[in-house]
């Protein structure tokens, strides 16, 4: 035990990321080059921004693109083993224009591919606990809530 209260205070990092649709509902998912699984566009949120502003700067630097970000979808408490206390947020970045997809020109740092994919078909794509995460959004995008999540479930 310390004499410093705020040493028993988490010191969380957040990230934020932005979930796009395709005109059949389908999500966007992007293939990073410095992971072995597919995400979605987004990452962690810098000293002195928003989550809401770190998602559009993510977009912006990983597909090229800046398309408006809407409400949020869902926020998930989602500690990990190796990286530590996080809270992951997500926004809808609704359905992409054709300008929009025209546009797109990937960060070859960050992204290798992207492509819009079934929702049912979410867990044979991504790891699970992102999967999860994918889930609730898509739901509470369409039923108009905003989801508060614990490792990808709602507790």
């Amino acid at each position: 035990m310390t004499d410093d209260p705020a040493a028993s205070f988490t010191r969380a990092r957040a990230a934020a990321g932005v979930l796009f649709f395709d005109d059949n509902d389908r999500i966007m998912l992007v293939d990073p080059s410095y992971k072995d699984y597919r995400d979605i566009p987004g990452g962690y949120v810098e000293h002195g921004e928003t989550p809401r502003q770190a998602a559009a700067r993510e977009v912006t630097e990983e597909l090229g693109i800046s398309p408006p970000i809407g409400r949020l979808l869902a926020a998930d408490w989602a500690p990990n083993d190796t990286e530590g206390d996080k809270i992951l947020f997500l926004f809808d970045g609704g359905s992409l224009t054709p300008d929009h997809l025209n546009a797109i020109r990937l960060d070859p740092n960050e992204l290798v591919d992207y492509h819009f994919h079934d929702i049912t078909q979410i867990h044979d794509l991504t790891i699970p606990r992102l999967a999860r995460r994918l889930i609730h959004a898509h739901a509470a995008r369409h039923d108009g809530t905003t989801r508060y999540l614990e490792h990808g479930e709602q507790p």
